[in-house]
């Protein structure tokens, strides 16, 4: 049973848009649509995502879904065309967003702003899920003014997208941001472009560790170039510190003999270590440690179900799973992660069953 109650209108119908309306039209909510866009407006409603607005309609709430540049005049013209609505927008940038509808004459008792931690490489409708959410950070971005009924409304939004609600200011979330998603963006963007002059031959031994670097630089750079501009005075001092670390990394490597730069270089590694530890895991934990088997299996249609099955029926729990491809060879290999008291009996089914594990 969903928490939301009133139509539901959506202003964007790309991935993020297109998500929201798949999942709240899956709960039984009435979810129109609209877009700049006539055919994304017509293929994200044929994709079963929500209707078409008619004049008619009572909106109860409107979430904003569009580009970041066009963000603030799309909640400024919800707010003054939808006068009973609370309007939320989904932008990865609270406070420029904020100050620009604070300076307008819109009625900002009804704006809450708020931001989905997911998203995937490629945008547009057709990349919609609706279980885009599914335990996800949902940010909403209070401010001592903001209506706790209207901020209560979003939130009850955002658990019957399956998220997790988050409560902070949009200048907390800014800089959260910066640091967790903006940066990561950026880097990875630097490293993947380092790969446009590199010979063919030396790409021929890419492995896992090069792809998961730098897959979030396949992002949409039209998209980016807005969040990077709106969230520079955040961004910037994430990247300076960076900056500062690579620079000293690089000196120590040049003068690898003289004292103190094999300190450097060791320090910046465990530095690494004890930073990855930080990062949430799948139970919201970062205490929480795993333990690792990888498992050669054929690269052909079948064999990863029939692995993922067999683990499954004896009664075994994945908590994560990474899929690489061995070059040249028509093999895969999964590796999995698990619990350490469950590993032994992990070892003991795979092979049993005849799976080869590898390491």
């Amino acid at each position: 049973m969903s928490r939301t109650s009133g139509q539901v209108h959506v202003i964007g119908a790309g991935l993020l848009g297109t998500s929201i309306g798949l999942t709240l039209s899956n709960l039984g909510l009435d979810v129109s649509l609209e877009d700049s866009s006539p055919a994304s407006t017509k293929l994200a409603i044929d994709f079963g995502a929500g209707r078409e607005l008619k004049e008619s309609d009572d909106v109860a709430i409107v979430v904003v879904c569009v580009p970041p540049d066009v963000t603030a005049n799309t909640v400024i013209s919800a707010l003054n065309r939808f006068p009973k609505a609370t309007v939320t927008d989904v932008a990865s940038v609270k406070s420029s967003v904020l100050e620009a509808v604070v300076a307008s004459s819109a009625d900002t008792s009804r704006y809450v702003g708020s931001h989905p931690m997911a998203g995937r490489e490629k945008g547009g409708a057709l990349s919609g899920r609706p279980d885009l959410f599914v335990g996800r950070p949902w940010v909403i971005a209070v401010e001592p003014n903001t209506s706790t009924l209207a901020a209560e409304i979003i939130e009850k939004l955002a658990l019957d997208l399956g998220a997790s609600p988050i409560r902070m200011s949009a200048a907390a979330h800014d800089r959260a941001v910066a640091l967790v998603s903006h940066a990561p963006q950026v880097i990875s963007s630097l490293l993947a472009a380092r790969l446009i002059d590199g010979p063919d031959e030396d790409l021929a031994l890419a492995g896992q560790g090069l792809r998961d670097t730098t897959r979030i630089a396949a992002s949409d750079p039209k998209l980016w170039l807005q969040i990077l501009v709106a969230n520079s005075e955040a961004l910037l001092p994430v990247l300076e510190h960076f900056s500062d670390d690579l620079n000293k990394l690089i000196s120590s490597l040049q003068e690898v003999n003289s004292n103190g730069a094999l300190s450097v270089i060791a320090k910046t590694l465990e530095a690494g270590n004890q930073g990855i530890a930080r990062i949430p895991g799948k139970h919201g934990s970062s205490n929480t440690s795993y333990a690792s088997l990888v498992v050669m299996i054929d690269d052909k249609p079948g064999e990863l179900a029939r692995l993922l099955n067999e683990i499954g029926h004896a009664g075994l729990n994945i908590e994560d799973l990474k899929l690489d491809h061995a070059t040249g060879a028509q093999v895969g290999l999964v590796e999995l992660a698990v619990l350490p008291n469950i590993e032994s009996s992990l070892i003991e089914l795979l092979t049993k069953n005849g799976w080869k594990l590898v390491g």
